[in-house]
Formats: C-alpha cells, sequence, structure tokens
C-alpha cells in the first residue's frame, strides 16, 4: 500500500516550514517537522513535546491515568505505558522502565522475526506434515485392503482345501456304495438263477408223489440240503462318518497370524544418552555386536570393538593390512569385513581370520548382515563403471541386484554406498552421488527412490549412512547437513533427527531395542540417541 507521505497526489510538508517529506513528527502537538524545525518548534513552544520518527506518529498513546499526559515510557515490570507522572509515582518508582519507542521497535522486530521464521519455516513444515498426514491415512486404507485381500487369499486357499477333502470323502462314499451294490447284484444274480431249479424241482417231486412208476421212484435224489443254505451269502460293515470337534484354535493356526498394531511416537527433540570417544583418526562404520557392545572400524587396518562405557573391548587386525572399507555382524555373533584392495570377504570368529570370499573383476565394499544369516554386499567392478548388490550364502552368490526393469543402473556408480535390510525384507541402499535411498524389494525389484521431503531444496540431499528399525522405518544419515533423515518403508519423510549436536554423521546401526547408534567421522565419536517416546 502507497505511504501518503511519498504520494505525488498529495506530499506531505513541515508544518513549519513547507519542507515535504518531513522525518519527523510531534506526538503532542500532533505537527510534521523536518530536521531543521525539530529544534525550533521544541524551544518555541512552551509546553510538552514528543518528537518521534514520522513512520511512528500515532504510536504513544494516552494516559489512562492521567488525561492530558501520554505515555512515552513502559513500565517493563507492569508490562504496561506509563507517562511522566505515572513514572514518579510510587506505584512504579521502583519497577524497571524502557523508551515506548525502542521497546516498540525491539517488539516489531521480534515478530518481523517469527513471522519469517513461521512463513519460512515453520508454516511450510506444518503443510507437509498436513500432506504427510492424507497420505499416511491413504496408507491405512491400502494396507488394510491389502491385508483383508490377503486374508481372503487365505480363506479360499483353505475352502478350496476343505473342499477338495469333503469331495474326496464323498467320493470314497460312492465308491464302497458301488461295491456294496455289485455285492448285493451278485447276490440277486445267485437266488435269482436258483429259484428256477427249486421251482423245477418241486414241479418233480409233485408228479413222482402222483406217479406209481418204480423205475422213475428209484431214480429220484434229493437236492434239499443243496438248497438249504442261500448262495453267495455275505456280512457288511457299513461305513461311518464320526466328525471331529472343531476346534478354533487350530483352524486359527491354519489361517495364520495378524501381528498387533504398535503406535509410537518420534521425539521431537531426540536425546543423547551416551557419547563414545573412540581411538581413531576417521569413524566410518559401527555394528552392533549386543544392545552393550560395538563394533567398529576407520581408515586404518584396525577394528575395534567398545562398551557403552567407551572401553576398549577387543581390537582386530586385518589379515592383509589393509584397511576394512566396511563391517557387519552375522547372526552368530561374527564379524564379517570387506577388503577392496584384497577383493575379498572376511570372517573373523574369534582369534580366527578367514577368506569368507574372493572375487574377480569387482571390489567389494559395504556389508550387511540379513534375518536369514545371507550376506549382501555392495560391490563396483574394477573400472568403476558398474556397482550391484551381491547376496551370498556362506560363500555361495545367490542373487544378484544391478538393473531396474527398463535396463538402467539402480545404483550410482564411483562413490561407496551404505545398505541395510528392512524387516519386510526390502534392500536400502544409500546412494551419496545420486542424492538418494534407492529401495528394492528381496526379490530386486525397485520400490522406490526417497530424494528428500518435499519441502528439501534439490540436489541438497547426501546419504551416507543407512540402517533400519523393528518398525520399518529407515533411518538416512545425511552428512553434509549434520542430520537424519527418518522415513517410513514405503518412502514416505517422517522426521528430522537434527539440533543435538551431530556432526559429519556416518555409519548407522540401531539395537534390539531401537535406540541408535551414529558414528561422527572427523570427531571419531560414537552417539547414542534414544528417538522413540
Amino acid at each position: 500500500m502507497e505511504d501518503p507521505m511519498y504520494s505525488f497526489q498529495d506530499v506531505i510538508r513541515c508544518d513549519l516550514c513547507e519542507t515535504p517529506v518531513p522525518p519527523k513528527h510531534c506526538d503532542i502537538c500532533h505537527i510534521h517537522l523536518c530536521e531543521a524545525c525539530v529544534w525550533k518548534h521544541i524551544f518555541e513552544q512552551y509546553k510538552d513535546h514528543y518528537i518521534v520518527p514520522f513512520k511512528l506518529r500515532g504510536l504513544i498513546p494516552k494516559c489512562t491515568k492521567h488525561s492530558t499526559e501520554v505515555c512515552t515510557q513502559l513500565c517493563a515490570t507492569c508490562n504496561i505505558p506509563v507517562c511522566p507522572l505515572c513514572v514518579a509515582s510510587s506505584e512504579h518508582e521502583q519497577h524497571e522502565k524502557e523508551n515506548i519507542l525502542m521497546w516498540f521497535e525491539t517488539k516489531r522486530k521480534l515478530m518481523q522475526k517469527d513471522l519469517q521464521d513461521l512463513e519460512i519455516s515453520i508454516y511450510p513444515k506444518y503443510q507437509e506434515a498436513a500432506t504427510n498426514i492424507q497420505v499416511q491415512r491413504e496408507d491405512v486404507n491400502k494396507r488394510s485392503q491389502k491385508l483383508t485381500k490377503a486374508l481372503d487369499k487365505q480363506g479360499e486357499a483353505l475352502h478350496t482345501e476343505i473342499d477338495t477333502i469333503i469331495q474326496g470323502m464323498k467320493s470314497e462314499i460312492d465308491d464302497m456304495a458301488a461295491q456294496h451294490i455289485a455285492a448285493i447284484d451278485q447276490q440277486e444274480d445267485a437266488i435269482n438263477h436258483t429259484i428256477p431249479e427249486i421251482t423245477q424241482v418241486i414241479l418233480d417231486l409233485k408228479r413222482l408223489l402222483d406217479s406209481s412208476d418204480v423205475y422213475l421212484v428209484s431214480e429220484y435224489t434229493s437236492r434239499t440240503e443243496e438248497f438249504r443254505n442261500l448262495p453267495a451269502q455275505f456280512q457288511v460293515t457299513l461305513p461311518t462318518f464320526t466328525p471331529q470337534k472343531i476346534n478354533r484354535e487350530q483352524i486359527h493356526q491354519q489361517i495364520g497370524s495378524l501381528s498387533e498394531l504398535a503406535i509410537t511416537f518420534l521425539l521431537d527433540e531426540p536425546r543423547i544418552l551416551t557419547v563414545i570417544q573412540t581411538e581413531y583418526r576417521g569413524l566410518y562404520s559401527v555394528s552392533c555386536l549386543s544392545d552393550s557392545e560395538l563394533w567398529t572400524c576407520s581408515g586404518f587396518n584396525i577394528m575395534r570393538l567398545y562398551n557403552l562405557q567407551g572401553e576398549l573391548l577387543k581390537s582386530v587386525q586385518t589379515e592383509s593390512g589393509n584397511m576394512p572399507w566396511d563391517i557387519a555382524v552375522t547372526r552368530s555373533g561374527d564379524l564379517v569385513y570387506s577388503d577392496p584392495e584384497e577383493k575379498s570377504i572376511n570372517l573373523v570368529s574369534g582369534t580366527q581370520i578367514q577368506t569368507l570370499i574372493t572375487l574377480w573383476g569387482w571390489e567389494p565394499f559395504n556389508l550387511c548382515s540379513t534375518s536369514s544369516g545371507d550376506l549382501l554386499v555392495i560391490m563396483e567392478s574394477d573400472d568403476c563403471k558398474q556397482t550391484k548388490v551381491v547376496r551370498y550364502s556362506g560363500s555361495t552368490e545367490k542373487q544378484s541386484i544391478q538393473w531396474d526393469d527398463q535396463g538402467k543402473p539402480l545404483y550410482t556408480s564411483g562413490f561407496t554406498n551404505y545398505l541395510s535390510e528392512n524387516r519386510n525384507l526390502d534392500i536400502c541402499v544409500a546412494d551419496y552421488l545420486a542424492g538418494a535411498v534407492v529401495v528394492v524389494s528381496a526379490a530386486g525389484k525397485l520400490r522406490f527412490r526417497y530424494t528428500g521431503p518435499p519441502s528439501t531444496p534439490r540436489d541438497s540431499f547426501f546419504p551416507f549412512g543407512i540402517t533400519t528399525d523393528s518398525r520399518g522405518n529407515i533411518l538416512a544419515a545425511d552428512c553434509i547437513n549434520h542430520r537424519i533423515h527418518i522415513i517410513d518403508q514405503d518412502g514416505h519423510f517422517l522426521r528430522f533427527i537434527h539440533n543435538c549436536g551431530l556432526q559429519d554423521t556416518g555409519g548407522l546401526c540401531v539395537d534390539s531395542k531401537d535406540i541408535l547408534f551414529v558414528a561422527e567421522h572427523s570427531i571419531c565419536k560414537m552417539k547414542k540417541l534414544q528417538y522413540y517416546k
């Protein structure tokens, strides 16, 4: 809105000398003054004056207790404007006072800063959170539908199995009935064949009894014993059906189990529980051996095991003397490390080190031990032009993940990438050069790429370390910006872990209680953080 002071139609002038655009104003006399006329006005008029910048004219309020006075000060104790008479009174005599103009300017600056924070920082976060809430609400419906479909599919499978069993039993009943009928038919045939013979014998006997022919009577032979027992006699044990009592628990076990809904809240301000100073010069990786012991490695050939008190429990030197690029703890509690120079992956068991895998044409870098006991390895070709994730069972290659459905590389080559397996068996890779977290399914199909929350400027995400927790959330260390992104298993941004003194964030790991351990590369510290309530 145009300031009337500078309007071409009505230029404000000094009320004493007509100088245009006067910078001052007397808030008691209500006249505009140029710099030259200020002192003239003060000395020529024998009454009180209060000169203020032109833009602050009309600011000074009238005193509510002394109607003829204006409030030139603010009582900081009572937080109210006060006039000179109020200041001199016993009510405010011992109170702290401020110049009302200076106080007003300070307040204005605070309000301007608050406005800037609200418009630029806070409000966009709430807008983003509101968008995420809608996405989460839609996800609830999608996941519920997915679970319902899975249950329907299992129900259909069970119905099919039950129908097959019932139909099989019905077929058995039909077969047994057929056998029974066949036996009855056989008996009927025998009886029907014998009845005419008996009828003929009866007629013959009657003729003989009426006859006096001795020769015919002498030729008679009795067949009564032959016919005394019915032919083809058989006994039948009829089939019966004994229904089993329906066991709801067993049926439930056959259907499967439905896990409980767990709702947890991320802390607004994550808490640092422990800080461990290591003996390294450059700390890269950290891996949980247990909830109280952590394996670490750096740019030297020593791997060290620490407890949460920062005490060094064990040191292991690599077999070759080269630096270990990355480490991982297996399900059995052994340590594995990669040696790119030797193109090998090695197993530390007790005091023994053995080469587990030797590669040709590829160099192994970062490692991850999976829930099934497999080992996932990020490796690059010798010419640094190709990168892939390979799954091993022991020393046997089981799977190679390198290309998407369009035949394009999934991962950027030329820089190491950390990786982690999620609870849904997704494979999550922090692709530093691409500025993305690349997530593929257990089958190696691309699910999504996360490049930062919508409000994050393009090319400002530098993922380095990565891990996942028991809720299926993915935590990616943004090393340049000294913070950690938390996203859900479908790639939706949840929150940052920051404002807790993180520096140069590197390798990450989470223990069984979802406590996060962060390796800070340059200061060689490990920080133990709680980020769930």
